[in-house]
Order: C-alpha cells, then structure tokens, then sequence
C-alpha cells in the first residue's frame, strides 16, 4: 500500500511540477514586450544558476550552494542591466565585466580533487596553461566563429557576438580541455576569467531588441515551450550521458580514480592488436580467395562486356555478370578480413557480409514471391525471426553450431549432416550413388544452360553454370579426396568423424555468427522491398515488355532504378544496427575466440574491466562510426520530402 500512495504521491507531484514549469515559462516570455529588462534578468538567472548547478553535479565546483546562489544573482543582475541599456559600447562592456565576474566565481571554487567521505575520488580540474593548446583553440575559434558569422548573413552587428563565441568555444577547448589538469588556482583563474570575459562579450554585443523583436521573441517561444520537454528528455537521456562519455574518453582508470590523459585512450584504441592488427595484411596475396576473387572479377567484367556488346552497350548489367562480379567481391572482402584481424576488422567485416547477403537475399525473396502462389506464407516463414530476439535467436543457432567430441553422436544440425556427409565419402555404394544422382542433375542443368543460351535467358544460363560448377565440385570430392566430417586417425589408421568447430575455429567463426544475424534481418529486407516492388508502376514494366524487353531487363532496368532510394534505406538501417551489434557475439561467444566487436569491447572495458576511460573511447568511436551513415540517412529523407 506503502508503495502505491509513494507512486501515485510522485505521479501527481511529476504532473503538478511540470504545470508549474509550463505555466510559468509561458508568463517569463509574456513579459518580452513590456518588461524587457525583468525577463532579461530571469533569463540571465536561470541560465547561469543552470551551467553552476550541471558544474555543481558533476563535482566540479567546491562550496556549491552558496556558489550556485551567487552564481544566480550575477547572472538576474547582468541580465537586467542588458535589459535595461541600449548603446553597443555599454552592452558590451557589461557583458564582459558580468561574465569575467561568474568566471572570477569558477576559477576561485573550481574544484582541486581530493576524496569525499565514502571514500570517492574527485576529480580536479585545475588547468595547466599551455601555450601551444591556446593559440591552437584561438585559431580554431576564430575559424569557427567567422564561419557563424558569415553562416547568418555577415550582418556587421553580429560579428562582435559571433567571433566571440567562437573564441570562447576555442579558449576552453585549448586553454581547459585539452590541458593538463594540474594546474594552479591562478592559472584555474585566468582561463575562467577569460572565458567568462568572451562568453559575456558574445551576449552583449548583440544590439537591444526593439519591439518588433520582443513581439518576435514572445510568438517564435511558443514552440520551443512545446518542445521543451523532449527536448529536457532527448537532453538528459542521451545528449549529456554523450557528453559525459566523451569526457570520460579523455580520462583513465577507475571509476575512483579518473585522471587526465588526453588522447591515450585513442591512441591505445588504434595500437591496440586486439583492436586492429595488420600483421597478416600480406597474407592477402597469396590467399586462395583472393586468387579465386580475381578470376570471377575477370571473368564477371568479360561476361558483362561480352553480353553489353551484343544488345549495343559497352556493358550490360544482368543476373550473369552481376552474380560474378559480386561473388568476386565477397570472396575478395573474406580474403581481407581473415587477414586482418582485431575488433574493428570483425566489425566491418560484419557490415559487409549483412549488407550483402541480407540485402541480395531480401530482395531475391521478394522478386520470386511476388505475385506467385503462396506468397503470403512464404513471406510470412521468412520473417518469422524478426519475432526472435537476438538472444533467443543465439540460443537457437548455438544448438545449430553444437560439436560433440567425435566419439559421440553429434546433436548439432550441421555436424551431423557434415560427419554423415563423411560416413557417405568412405562407403563404396553411398559414394557412387550420390555422384549418380549429382551427375544426372548437371546434365539436366547443362540441357537447361542450353536452352536458356538459345532463348537469350542470360539469367538461367549464369544460375545454371554456377549450380554446375558446385555440383562439379561435390562429384570431385566425393570420387576423389573425400567430402563432408571425417578423418585418418594418426594412431589407429581408422576412419573417424571429424565434426567442425563452428563457434571455435577463427577466423571464420565471426563469419558463422554473422549468419544468424542475416538469418533475422532478411525477412526485415525482404517486407520492405517487396512493398516497394509492388508500389512500381505496372504502365512502366508494360512499356518495357511492349518494347521487347525480357523479364531480366525488365527488373534490372526498370523495377531497381524505381526502388533504389529503398535499398538505400534498408542499406543505411542495416548498416546502424550491425554497428551497435552485441546480443549475438555476447550470447555466442562472450566475445572470446578473436570475435570480439566495438559495442562488446565496450561492454567488456568499461563493466569488466573497470577502465570506464578507454570502455568510453570505445563508446565514442562507435558513436562516430554511425553518425555519418545517420547524416546520410537524414539528408536522404530531407531531399526526398523536399522533391
């Protein structure tokens, strides 16, 4: 009952609160345009009582309340008196004396470490003045504060605001955050006064709002009041936990005992081998994939030119050479990434396979479903694991994966098929039976490669021929070295099952636990295209088919271009999720057996080894991995709701 009343007390206080906030905001910005200089004040005591309480929570200031309150009475006072004088020379000299006063609070209570009462560490931050990281931030500030300047329209009285803002921005990035914290109270002083200085000549040397532009700050509040409070969630759920990780990356040690270091933790990230190790970067020339890549790359391009040639292009794209050319690349991507090892290797390596295989087999599934019989149902059994959580789907795939000792019988689906696969290869009657049926089967496809020459069917020709070639392969093994789990005991000279180690044997282990993550996302690829191939217009394909274009043309030449904006969707989402990938290897392998990834070395840092600095840099490489592909992302959909 307790428990209940504590609730619904917190529930009621949570919605009273927030009116409060809400109402209140709203009459602050009412008094925009007849009481300037009390909105100015507020204004100015909210936000710098706001920058000394973050400071005060992260136990960055000594005496914090009293700090706060003062704090809070500096920033009310050179507010109201912004609001209250008009002349740029005032404004400005008032701007600089209030904020060197709020910086003269900072540097004199800026905390210099020590230990609190249960024993946790503080952290002091003290600069070192380094003259090299000022004038390096100044340059950098300068920069950035002329491209704001010249981003809002290079109108002149804007300039003094701008420029300053970017010299603050650069002053504590060189002179605070890119110094040693070890500094004394008079350099702690200097920086902050400084700092102070330019953040208040930024405020004040904009002009003094007429009452065209207090009527223009009174409407254009009202949406930021609506959006106030996502923004205060978005702020405090990911904006400053991201800040704070950032900042975390450029320390070290315990969560007790974090000290400065600068960019080591980047540089430990990068010289890491278990990170990223190209030692067996020349191992790549002389790789059976690399050679067989080169051949299907050859012969992929000859396919294509040839065929090209005979409807009149210097290149025809098609089923025959597009499958050759990408089977090309993906052996030449394996060839790379078995050579050069380490966490991030494994994590492109996974980008490339899922981008691949679950975008080509997504959208294989979708084309050959549609419209036939039973699409409902097969599309529905190919999206099933979407239903899965990755760690259920683990689970599965590690029963799948399971090798027993040889003298056992093996209970993993692929094991078993492999050794039985052994079994057939030393039996006399299994073995000649199995090659029978494999030859009947490529005479039957080589009728077909015939028929689909004769008809101009490049896509039954180049899926025939690559059947054959596999098929070839297998009636090989089988009537010469043997196919499938077994091998000659050393001791005994006897035949015995040889099951493979799946999850164990490396490097090719990264790639079997990427197949359960392209087991789950092709039927996320498959839905998405197969809405997109259905929303084609049919007057396009019947121009085409009018215009004597075969089915293939037809879907390379037509329905792809129509949907390629979706493939870039399904590429970009794909490629965020297999970034922050982390259930299955954790699941799997626990990120042993050299599959470790980012978001496990991360996990692994930061929660087992308690090196919450580098666990963070990790963090932030992650994050700057996917933002581009998200920038892409949103300037994809920009464009698009823009045309």
């Amino acid at each position: 009952m307790n428990r209940l009343v504590v609730t619904v007390l917190g529930i009621v206080a949570a919605v009273g609160g927030s009116a409060v906030v809400f109402v209140g905001i709203n009459k602050l910005f009412d008094l925009t345009e007849e009481r300037y200089p009390q909105y100015s004040a507020i204004a100015g005591g909210l936000l710098s009582g706001g920058v000394f309480y973050l400071l005060w929570g992260n136990r960055m200031i000594s005496s914090p309340v009293i700090l706060t309150i003062a704090a809070i009475v500096i920033g009310a006072a050179l507010g109201y008196a912004l609001g209250i004088y008009e002349p740029g020379n005032q404004r400005l000299a008032i701007g600089v004396g209030g904020g060197a006063a709020l910086g003269l609070l900072l540097g004199l209570f800026a905390s210099d470490g020590g230990t609190l009462d249960d024993g946790t560490e503080i952290v002091g931050i003290l600069p070192s003045i380094d003259p090299v990281g000022v004038i390096v931030g100044l340059v950098i500030g300068a920069a950035l504060g002329f491209l704001i300047w010249v981003g809002s329209g290079r109108k002149p009285e804007l300039m003094i605001s701008r420029m300053s803002m970017g010299l603050a921005v650069g002053w504590l990035l060189g002179a605070w955050l890119a110094a040693e914290l070890t500094g004394s109270r008079v350099e702690a002083i200097i920086v902050a006064v400084v700092l102070g200085a330019l953040v208040g000549a930024a405020v004040g040397g904009r002009s003094h709002p007429d009452q065209v532009r207090r009527a223009d700050i009174a409407l254009g509040s009202r949406k930021y009041i609506f959006l106030a409070p996502a923004l205060a969630f978005v702020g405090a759920a990911l904006v400053i936990p991201l800040l704070r990780t950032i900042w975390l990356g450029f320390l070290t040690g315990n969560p007790r005992e974090l000290t400065w270091t600068g960019l080591t933790n980047y540089a430990d990230i990068f010289s890491d081998p278990g990170i990223i190790d190209f030692s067996g970067a020349g191992d790549i020339i002389g790789s059976r994939l690399f050679w067989l890549a080169a051949f299907l790359l050859v012969v992929g391009a000859v396919v294509g030119r040839v065929l090209g040639q005979r409807v009149g292009t210097g290149f025809s794209v098609n089923a025959g050479s597009l499958s050759l050319l990408t089977g090309g690349v993906v052996l030449f991507g394996f060839a790379l990434f078995t050579a050069i090892r380490g966490t991030i290797p494994n994590n492109l390596w996974w980008i490339f396979s899922v981008i691949i295989f679950a975008v080509s087999l997504g959208l294989a599934v979708a084309v050959l479903a549609d419209r036939a019989k039973g699409e409902n149902i097969a599309k529905s059994l190919i999206f099933l694991p979407m239903a899965i959580s990755f760690v259920g789907a683990s689970v599965i795939w590690r029963l799948i994966y399971v090798a027993r000792p040889p003298q056992d019988p093996q209970t993993g689906v692929f094991n078993s098929l492999w050794v039985m696969l052994g079994e057939w290869s030393n039996s006399g009657l299994a073995k000649t039976l199995v090659s029978v049926v494999l030859l009947a089967i490529i005479a039957a496809l080589v009728y077909l490669a015939w028929r689909g020459w004769q008809a101009e069917a490049n896509a039954i020709v180049a899926g025939s021929a690559a059947i054959i070639v596999v098929l070839g392969w297998l009636v090989f093994r089988f009537l010469g070295p043997g196919l499938g789990g077994f091998e000659t005991s050393e001791v005994t000279g006897e035949i015995v099952a040889a099951p493979v180690l799946f999850i164990q044997e490396g490097p090719w282990n990264n790639f079997w636990l990427m197949v359960v993550f392209i087991w789950i996302q092709t039927g996320f690829a498959m839905v998405i295209f197969s809405a997109a191939i259905k929303a084609v217009p049919e007057d396009l394909l019947e121009a085409a088919r009018i215009d004597g274009a075969t089915e293939s043309q037809t879907f390379w030449r037509v329905t792809v271009p129509q949907i390629f904006p979706t493939i870039g969707v399904v590429v970009t989402t794909l490629i965020v999720q297999t970034l922050k990938i982390f259930d299955i290897p954790k699941v799997m392998t626990n990120g042993n057996f050299d599959t470790q990834v980012l978001a496990n070395e991360m996990w692994e840092r930061a929660f087992t080894q308690l090196n919450f600095g580098l666990g963070s840099a990790v963090a932030v490489v992650l994050f700057v991995a996917v933002l581009p592909v998200m920038a892409m992302n949103i300037r994809r959909m920009q464009r698009e709701r823009l045309g």
